[in-house]
């Protein structure tokens, strides 16, 4: 049980501040908070390697809430240890990031305490969480990300990174499908430095967990390789140290603390109830509760004498030690590895080395071409070759994916060597685009990739990396019908305008070699942006760059490929991928038939709605209305470009199992139904 007076009072501070912000908002989640306050405090005020005043120091201890509904817990903690604020340039604003205020408007509009909480909104905050399941499997990918920088930076005498992280979840994230996935590679990868904190409280939104939840989750966990250990109460300060002193005793396994709790309040009629998991308490309950602890019945957000005290005296003293003798190993360090040290510097800035981009291929033209997934492979090793801290691996589908680095020294990251720069995700799209998010957090730079059709099961991290605004690379192959014999459940139709349509998120469809060398130019420099790069399993034609518009019109999203002799066009075609050499191919004989016309190659709609009017209206000139956009995909967003009376020509059903050639003669991405549809949009505009 809870022993000292001081430690009961900071733990009743932290549940009381949470009761009152959630009753004051008439909306969230007390239970947790008020059930895990013992857990957190013993956590942050005796384990954590956390300095409140540089929430940002690249070796801290990292903290997630997995069970974002709970956010009261964190930003009850953040301020009363008195975390500091760090803008996006990484300077330390010296204000407290969370404040009173801040509590005071828990999900009122601009308060640093929103609903659930958000990385890059809050600082202190390590990864957005909400969606159950999502927090435990980036953790997953910064403890990864942990060991690979320690192999990297770490020489004798100089342990520069060897962080731990921890994570709380709940019933909800045990039964997420991603978190099974995160903790079976977990398991298989022995993450010596992963903890996760199961509230076992037995309760989720509709009730207990019996209606829908029998799993022997211990066994669940040891099957998974994992340590784990179990606290019969939350409140029991000494078993909870016992648990985390285990865990960092454990160096062949991570560790699964499961805590039993119960939420529990001042009436009887409230234990053990589900009423207020997801409500607030009313103002009679959190007076009886309150009275329950021995708190002023009707004090609101009352922070007792000597509870900010305790926490500076505690975490606050021991983690500003810990990162200042760091700082001060890190002056050493760069004296005897100036090149590691500026590499560390520059990675968790997420800056670029010298000349990075020196080794970029340029590929000659040639009709029979190059798939874009092959050429991606080479331009990815050499960037990987001069970016040391590129590394990332695929959903068990690196030799179709072609994402391998092959140059010597690349290597495996296995849980025996966690020096290589190849990852393997097994089959778990879900977990592994979360665990990107996770490495991608830890500043490393992260690419995974799979099938454009298995976006889908990769989606929620997709979205929560464009959320946090952060630089993890999406490569999906296999990217239209071109599929072929595979048949529809394997043909993506809709998720080109599904990735589309999250906002933030750069996706790119190049047409040709060396637009795929442009894609890897324009991702590579992103520092706040994640990207999809889409990429073809058949053969494009590599342009003629003498003839056709240069590559680098990439950057601008859309740019001219092919233009009419005078520059004035009659009609306009636009195309992404595969289908911009069927344009090409329609120009060419539309041009000898003595019909201007114009080919846009459109790899990204999003980086060409970032250009000005002006650069979008060369482009695309509203005088022309004669329009066709041809895209082996869903023709939903085409209208944006091709205007009310142009013309898409795309896929309006699911695809079907036959032969490439087929397959485009059925569905009309033929040279024959292209130039149809450009003298029908002349006849009419004429």
């Amino acid at each position: 049980m809870i022993t000292g007076k001081l430690d009961q009072l900071c733990i009743n501070t932290i549940r009381t501040l949470s009761m009152d912000a959630v009753q004051q908002a008439n909306s969230g989640h007390p239970g947790t908070p008020m059930a895990m306050a013992p857990v957190v405090y013993s956590l942050w005020n005796e384990f954590l390697r956390f300095d409140p005043g540089d929430p940002i120091w690249p070796n801290r201890d990292r903290f997630v809430l997995s069970i974002g509904h709970a956010s009261m817990l964190l930003y009850s903690i953040l301020h009363l240890t008195g975390v500091r604020a760090v803008n996006p340039q990484y300077e330390s604003l010296g204000q407290l990031s969370v404040r009173l205020e801040d509590i005071k408007g828990f999900r009122q509009l601009d308060s640093k305490c929103p609903g659930h909480p958000e990385y890059r909104w809050t600082s202190g905050v390590e990864t957005t969480t909400g969606p159950l399941g999502q927090g435990v499997a980036t953790s997953t990918g910064m403890a990864i990300g942990g060991r690979w920088m320690g192999r990297y930076f770490n020489r004798p005498g100089f342990e520069m990174i060897d962080y731990n992280v921890y994570a709380l979840c709940g019933d909800g994230c045990m039964m997420e499908g991603v978190s099974q996935e995160a903790a079976s590679l977990a398991g298989h990868l022995k993450l010596s430095n992963l903890c996760w904190i199961y509230d076992n409280n037995k309760i989720t939104i509709e009730g207990h967990t019996d209606w829908a939840f029998s799993d022997d989750v211990a066994t669940r966990f040891i099957g998974y390789g994992w340590n784990v250990l179990r606290v019969g109460d939350a409140n029991d300060l000494e078993m909870l140290a016992r648990g985390f002193n285990t865990f960092h005793a454990t160096r062949d396994r991570p560790t699964l603390i499961i805590v039993d709790s119960h939420i529990a309040y001042g009436a009887p009629h409230k234990q053990d109830s589900s009423a207020a998991h997801g409500e607030p308490l009313g103002e009679e309950e959190i007076r009886l509760t309150k009275r329950n602890y021995g708190w002023p019945e009707d004090a609101k957000f009352l922070i007792p004498d000597g509870v900010y005290e305790c926490f500076q005296e505690n975490i606050g003293k021991r983690g500003r030690n810990l990162r200042n003798a760091w700082m001060a190993k890190f002056e050493e360090y760069k004296k005897q590895f100036p090149q590691l040290a500026e590499d560390l510097f520059k990675m968790q800035h997420r800056q670029l080395p010298e000349s990075w981009d020196r080794d970029l291929p340029v590929f000659p033209a040639d009709a029979k071409g190059l798939a874009g997934r092959d050429a991606s492979n080479k331009v990815q090793n050499a960037v990987a070759k001069n970016l040391p801290w590129l590394i990332g691996g695929s959903a068990d589908l690196t030799p179709s994916t072609k994402t391998r680095l092959t140059f010597e020294g690349a290597g495996d990251f296995t849980a025996s060597d966690s020096s290589g720069r190849n990852l393997h995700f097994g089959i778990r799209e879900h977990a592994m685009a979360s665990i990107l998010n996770g490495l991608s957090l830890s500043k490393v730079r992260p690419f995974g990739s799979g099938f454009l059709i298995f976006s889908d099961y990769a989606r929620p991290a997709i979205r929560l990396s464009a959320l946090m605004e952060i630089p993890v690379i999406h490569i999906f192959t296999h990217d239209s019908i071109g599929v072929g014999e595979d048949g529809p459940t394997h043909q993506p139709v809709e998720q080109l305008a599904s990735l589309r349509a999250i906002p933030g998120l750069i996706t790119l469809r190049p047409a040709d070699a060396n637009e795929v060398v442009e894609a890897w130019r324009v991702i590579t420099m992103l520092r706040h942006k994640p990207a999809a790069l889409i990429l073809s399993r058949q053969a494009l034609p590599t342009l003629d760059r003498t003839r056709y518009g240069a590559a680098g019109g990439l950057a601008r999203g859309g740019y001219i490929l092919a233009d009419a002799d005078d520059g004035k066009p009659a009609a306009i075609m636009m195309a992404t991928g595969s289908e911009v050499a069927l344009c090409v191919a329609v120009y060419e004989k539309l041009r000898a038939e003595g019909i201007q016309t114009r080919v846009v190659s459109m790899p990204s709609w999003e980086l060409f709605e970032e250009q000005d009017l002006e650069y979008r209206d060369r482009v695309l000139p509203p005088q022309v209305k004669a329009r066709v956009s041809v895209e082996q995909a869903s023709t939903f967003g085409w209208g944006r470009y091709v205007g009310a009376s142009g013309t898409s020509i795309g896929m309006n059903t699911f695809g079907a199992s036959a032969p490439l050639k087929e397959l485009q003669q059925k569905f009309g991405f033929t040279p024959e139904r292209v130039v149809t549809a450009v003298r029908e949009q002349l006849t009419k505009e004429s």
